[in-house]
């Protein structure tokens, strides 16, 4: 006797869904690329007489629809998981997170017309938890940080809904072999410029989907561009990465958002990375605040960490006379950090101190050197 199963669905929601998260795309023109003007000690005269220097590049992700790079990743999932068969029209999408991450599910949830909640910490900044209420998310906040992972998975299988999972999805979700991803335009709009092909490529790590596009990326190309990934303070990416162990885990929580983790995700590729730096908060947020100065519009904390990494490389090149280009992200703006990163008595209650860090870090844009023993050097 003949047995049979049948689960078709009805495709037309899911075709239609796709379409409508790949119109949102087209209608959304690719992020800028924006060439920094270094200072005089960045350039030089090489052997053959011609200009020579090192040029500093920020593609500025808060451009998305969104506000940040995180807008990307949000697409990817939800383009995953509709494919996979994973989200149908009645559908609730759950995610672990406070950050920038939810702010972009909760507007793709809000596109394609299915409920949206994000398990989140109770001490989440309210301008994180208006922008996701502002998409028709739901805020599920928890005592426990660490619980946000379990508390997501619970409340998927009470509501019969799609944990979509960030850190484990990520690094998958994206196709880094190209596809419109970040790789694939950074390297386009670098095309025309006197060092087409970076020397390094600066990213943090939060979900670690990012570098993982990168890095797989710059093989697949066959380029010669070296990934170097920055990691804040508290984060287990860096000495899981020094020390090859992935079972480590910080019972202290990153204090700069977007980046760095308690735990080393599953989305975190340390094989594609060819460098990672430890970057104090001081001089994260040091750089932030500088940075911000230097463009005439706030950016965000996790920009700050990227844009510390990326002199400290300028420099190195500089120092050893290696002409080349450094390619970094503008991950988000800084106007949703207004009473914190930007806040003095925020930063005095926190115990974080950037005068140091702030006058090594002028002093490296005067003359191109960190001083040894310097914040941040």
């Amino acid at each position: 006797m003949t047995r049979s199963v049948d689960h078709r669905v009805n495709r037309d929601w899911v075709r239609e869904a796709v379409h409508t998260i790949e119109a949102d795309t087209r209608r959304s023109a690719d992020t800028h690329l924006l060439r920094i003007p270094l200072p005089a000690w960045s350039r030089w005269t090489g052997d053959d007489g011609r200009p020579a220097g090192v040029d500093l590049y920020v593609k500025d992700e808060s451009t998305h629809p969104t506000g940040s790079l995180k807008h990307r990743l949000a697409r990817s999932l939800f383009l995953y998981a509709l494919c996979n068969g994973w989200i149908d029209e009645s559908t609730t999408v759950i995610e672990a997170s406070s950050g920038s991450t939810a702010v972009s599910e909760a507007y793709f949830a809000k596109l394609i017309g299915v409920p949206f909640v994000a398990v989140m910490a109770a001490g989440t900044s309210p301008e994180k938890v208006r922008l996701i209420e502002r998409q028709s998310g739901r805020c599920h906040f928890v005592d426990n940080p660490a619980d946000v992972y379990d508390v997501a998975a619970q409340l998927a299988d009470e509501l019969g809904g799609h944990f979509i999972d960030q850190f484990t999805m990520a690094e998958r979700a994206t196709d880094w072999r190209g596809n419109n991803n970040i790789a694939e335009s950074i390297f386009d709009q670098l095309a025309d410029e006197r060092y087409p092909i970076p020397s390094w490529t600066v990213v943090g790590a939060g979900t670690g989907g990012t570098s993982a596009t990168l890095g797989r990326y710059l093989r697949y190309r066959g380029h010669d561009t070296c990934l170097c990934v920055v990691d804040p303070e508290n984060s287990v990416f860096f000495p899981a990465y020094e020390t090859g162990d992935g079972s480590l885990r910080s019972d202290v929580g990153s204090r700069i958002e977007g980046i760095g983790r308690p735990r080393v995700e599953p989305s975190f590729v340390s094989q594609v990375i060819d460098r990672m730096l430890a970057v104090p908060d001081s001089a994260s947020i040091a750089a932030m605040r500088f940075f911000s100065g230097l463009l005439d519009r706030r950016v965000g904390p996790s920009t700050g960490t990227n844009i510390h990494g990326a002199l400290l490389l300028v420099a190195e090149m500089v120092a050893s006379r290696e002409p080349g280009s450094v390619v970094t992200l503008l991950c988000d703006p800084g106007e949703r950090y207004a009473t914190t990163y930007f806040d003095d008595e925020w930063l005095a209650g926190k115990g974080i101190d950037i005068d140091g860090a702030t006058e090594a870090l002028r002093r490296l844009w005067h003359d191109g050197r960190w001083r040894e023993g310097e914040v941040g050097a």
